[in-house]
């Protein structure tokens, strides 16, 4: 795991090098807030911890009497109106460790360890930075109620009202590792009692709204066990209790998970379903049989090993798939299914009969606009951003609970939005 200090730096070479002034200004400000919000409602949940472990070790102090509203300047701004608990007598004696009694502004290291780790580092990062600060250690307990104050920002967006209903939804999922306590204990070597803690497989469930004039956008997200309908109906109940307007949703694109179809039903009666082109062409790979392969290349004529023949076949049979779906028109993608049929069912039956099963859900997009065809018929825009998430959490490896999850997942979202400007009309090419 990155230090602190490491991980700031590699931010900041990622920033210098990506992105353009103009875009790293709105990033920044996107950011800025963010961190702000996030650092404010950390800060505040830690000066009622250590006034707490005040409290426990000293019988003669006083109880707490309520807060007294402070102005902090961090490296984020201004807080204008930090809560800071207070006791009903003593408050001057009794030692400040976050804050001195006076104090107007808040140390960098400090700000920053806190929001940090709303980014995803670990507890033992977060206990090491405030040991150096604090010269004492807050317990696994206390950091966690502090960085779940933390987390608020998330909870916040992930309640937002909806007000803009786009047309098309496109959902997906991602899978990744998450480690939870199996109920059963174990002493290690000092004699501490530990909680034993297995590793499960949970998904990400997210939903994308894409809207007429091209602009796509993360609505929601959820964790879940499966990609059953209870998952996607729970997730789908709550972006309509949001604001998201059923009635208006008139297609919903997925890679075919066997619960959607259940839970589009219930939720979104009025909607069509478009099964991703990218997922029904890339499945034909497992239904290919290889019969009758040309052991001799048809330009060069030289002579093919039955790999590379092989390779030749399933690249020539991903090529026509894809020309179906790229026709303009969907009298012209059904003119090139029956072509595609016609000269593949002899040497690859298994193959056609897989491509013609449900193939009328793949043709949904034909209803709008053309210009919104290469947006809507598969779920590579959804697809795009996974792949950052997964690219993290590859180096994350197992997380060590769900809200790190979430959180590591909200913090793509955020920038992704910053990034792209969402108020802008996205390439549609």
């Amino acid at each position: 795991m990155a230090t602190i200090a490491q991980a700031q730096a590699q931010v900041e070479r990622i920033w210098r090098a990506t992105f353009h002034e103009e875009l790293a200004s709105t990033l920044q400000e996107h950011l800025r807030q963010q961190a702000l919000r996030g650092v404010h409602a950390a800060l505040e949940a830690a000066l009622v911890e250590e006034l707490l472990a005040y409290r426990a070790t000293t019988p003669t102090a006083a109880r707490r009497s309520g807060y007294a509203e402070r102005r902090v300047l961090t490296t984020f701004g201004f807080i204008p109106d930090l809560a800071v608990p207070k006791l009903r007598a003593g408050n001057a004696a009794r030692p400040w460790q976050i804050l001195t009694r006076y104090q107007l502004s808040m140390s960098r290291v400090l700000d920053q360890s806190l929001y940090f780790y709303t980014l995803g580092l670990s507890i033992r990062d977060l206990q090491e930075a405030l040991y150096v600060l604090l010269d004492h250690t807050l317990s696994r307990e206390a950091i966690n109620r502090i960085t779940i104050a933390a987390q608020s920002p998330m909870e916040q967006w992930r309640r937002r009202p909806l007000t803009d209903t786009p047309p098309v939804l496109l959902v997906d999922g991602v899978w990744m590792h998450i480690l939870g306590p199996t109920g059963k204990t174990w002493t290690d070597r000092a004699g501490h009692v530990r909680q034993e803690m297995r590793g499960r497989d949970q998904v990400m469930l997210a939903v994308m709204g894409v809207w007429p004039d091209g602009r796509h956008q993360i609505l929601s997200y959820a964790l879940a066990d499966s990609e059953a309908a209870a998952g996607w109906s729970a997730l789908f109940a709550d972006l309509i209790a949001r604001g998201l307007d059923a009635a208006q949703v008139q297609i919903v694109g997925s890679d075919g998970a066997t619960g959607l179809p259940a839970a589009i039903a219930t939720h979104f009666p009025h909607a069509q379903q478009q099964r991703c082109v990218e997922h029904k062409v890339r499945g034909l790979d497992k239904h290919l049989s290889y019969t009758e392969l040309a052991l001799t290349d048809a330009t060069t004529q030289e002579a093919l090993s039955y790999k590379e023949a092989c390779r030749q076949r399933r690249h020539v049979v991903f090529m026509d798939a894809h020309a179906i779906f790229e026709a303009p028109t969907r009298g012209e993608a059904e003119a090139r299914l029956a072509t595609f049929c016609t000269q593949w069912q002899a040497r690859e039956p298994k193959m056609v009969r897989a491509l013609r099963r449900d193939i009328a859900l793949c043709f949904s997009f034909y209803a709008f606009d053309p210009t919104l065809h290469p947006l809507i018929r598969s779920t590579n825009l959804i697809e795009r951003f996974f792949r950052e998430f997964r690219t993290k959490a590859d180096e994350i490896g197992s997380f060590p609970n769900d809200m790190t999850a979430l959180v590591l997942f909200h913090i793509i979202v955020t920038r992704d939005d910053a990034k792209h400007d969402r108020g802008k009309v996205a390439k549609t090419g």
